[in-house]
């Protein structure tokens, strides 16, 4: 990850798994032997703030099913494709635990008594619930899974990268403002991009009927 983001030629970061399964979270192993030391999760705040700090946009390829903990990366992503088969569940309560952590972002995303339901009950649930409650982008048959996640990742190779940084920002900060600032702030930033290089590049490409420099 901090190689993809530190690299310039990289435009679009692809998160997926290896195997059958996405990520089942934390090793349960690992974590019951970790007795007076720091969990083996301590790493994953980290992890989850870096992909949701990106400027450039993220994309979550599963390759299968998710739990718990690997929730956590799906909500960071801007975007989550699965194939229908994959199910998921929050299952931190079944153990006495709960999901603190992932809280953060999966709230974030998911219809908020869709998250009571899930995160109370652990209850399993499928793909294409998964897409209702805003745990997913889309949910895909297996074989359409890659052409999936190269469709999207080509739709925001064509946006400007200042642009995209900046509207991921926007996306989740907006809704948050007072609808007074929100406009006074929004109309200042819609002049700045008009005005940017970005902006007058972009302009001219479309006038010219060519390919901004970015793409």
């Amino acid at each position: 990850l901090d190689q993809a983001l530190a690299e310039p030629a990289v435009r679009v970061i692809v998160l997926t798994g290896t195997g059958p399964v996405f990520c089942s979270g934390a090793d349960l192993k690992e974590q019951g032997s970790a007795a007076g030391g720091a969990p083996v999760t301590a790493s994953l705040p980290d992890i989850l703030a870096r992909i949701w700090e990106s400027p450039k946009p993220v994309i979550c390829r599963l390759n299968g099913t998710a739990r718990a903990g690997g929730l956590g990366l799906v909500t960071a992503c801007d975007f989550a494709i699965a194939p229908d088969t994959a199910t998921f569940a929050f299952t931190e309560v079944r153990l006495g635990v709960v999901p603190a952590m992932i809280s953060v972002t999966a709230l974030r995303r998911l219809d908020p008594r869709a998250a009571a339901e899930y995160f109370l009950t652990g209850e399993v649930f499928d793909a294409h619930r998964a897409v209702e409650i805003g745990l997913l982008t889309r949910a895909v048959p297996a074989d359409e899974l890659d052409t999936a996640v190269a469709h999207y990742a080509d739709m925001l190779r064509r946006g400007a990268p200042e642009a995209l940084a900046i509207t991921k920002r926007l996306v989740r900060e907006v809704p948050a403002l007072p609808f007074d600032e929100a406009l006074r702030r929004m109309t200042a930033l819609s002049a700045e991009r008009f005005t940017s290089a970005e902006g007058q590049e972009g302009i001219r490409a479309f006038r010219e009927k060519r390919d901004p420099s970015w793409y």
